[in-house]
């Protein structure tokens, strides 16, 4: 009797401990779902100034095996695996809002906060879960910004988990039973050398995404411009690209930005305004003789007109 009991409780204690382990299993795959980018980032190729290399390395990585899978017979197979490597502020980030935005599939947009956990064995749980639901979910990208987090070399005195993070990655990545075929591994790193050498070889394709050229730095300015009013020429815009050699596309991005932001800090100074045909007020000079004497905040708001960049 007190035998059969025994068992009883200790069957009822396994289907406990499971339904627990399923409980968990839950929690952590919700955290995965939060990375997937629902809404359409808006994105596009031609959004991405230069860089052909790199766009037509994931073109063929991430259209053509979902849009022409007859291409992709016998040995001819999409990567699997791609790190986009360079300086800062280069665009690898936004060029991965352009694989989301192109592809017709799930995007995974992961940072090492969504994988590390405190508990020990929940962070290799969510890799693990993580690949798994991007099989489910395939055609598929996972998308891992700063890679060289969460993958750096395993050295003398590293922590066990971060050991066992990135054993797991590459078991998920390449390893024996791992079908990832219609799922893309993108990673993005300004340290290639840092990440460990079993890592970096899963990813097939390295793509090196450089400092923009004369022409792609015109155009970046040109992007970023937009539709704000502004009165540069063509060769305006030459003349900045010419001397902004060694800039990135987020250092033109913050230039245009600051020049955009120039005519704002103009109107705060101004102690003259004059009246445009339209009846808008912009800032002059307070020598000009045409101006009325006043600051922006004397007048009408609705009537204060900016001057173009």
């Amino acid at each position: 009797m007190v035998k059969a009991g025994a068992g009883k409780a200790k069957k009822g204690g396994n289907s406990s401990d499971e339904e627990d382990k399923d409980e968990d299993d839950d929690k952590l795959r919700k955290g995965i779902e939060s990375a997937i980018i629902g809404t359409n980032p808006d994105v596009h190729w031609d959004d991405v100034a230069g860089l052909e290399g790199a766009k037509s390395s994931l073109k063929e990585a991430v259209i053509l095996p979902t849009r022409y899978p007859q291409l992709f017979e016998g040995e001819r197979k999409p990567w699997t695996g791609i790190l986009l490597y360079g300086p800062p502020g280069t665009g690898k980030s936004f060029l991965a809002k352009a694989c989301a935005t192109e592809a017709k599939g799930t995007f995974f947009s992961i940072k090492s906060s969504d994988l590390l956990s405190k508990f020990l064995g929940e962070t290799e749980k969510q890799v693990k879960n993580l690949f798994e639901m991007a099989r489910e979910r395939k055609p598929s990208i996972i998308f891992i910004d700063e890679i060289d987090s969460v993958c750096g070399a395993r050295g003398e005195g590293e922590h066990e988990t971060m050991r066992r993070v990135k054993t797991e990655i590459l078991v998920q990545m390449q390893g024996v039973g791992s079908d990832n075929k219609n799922v893309l591994v993108l990673g993005a790193t300004n340290l290639p050398w840092e990440i460990d050498p079993a890592v970096r070889r899963r990813f097939e394709r390295r793509i090196y995404i450089s400092l923009p050229d004369e022409h792609s730095r015109k155009e970046i300015v040109r992007h970023h411009l937009g539709k704000t009013p502004h009165d540069l020429t063509e060769d305006d815009l030459e003349e900045i690209a010419s001397s902004t050699d060694g800039f990135s596309g987020s250092d033109l991005a913050t230039l245009t930005k600051d020049a955009i932001m120039a005519p704002l800090r103009k109107c705060q100074e101004a102690t003259k305004f004059v009246k445009t045909p339209h009846g808008t007020y912009v800032p002059t000079y307070a020598s000009d003789s045409r101006g009325e004497s006043m600051t922006m905040f004397d007048m009408d708001p609705t009537k204060l007109e900016a001057p173009s960049v």
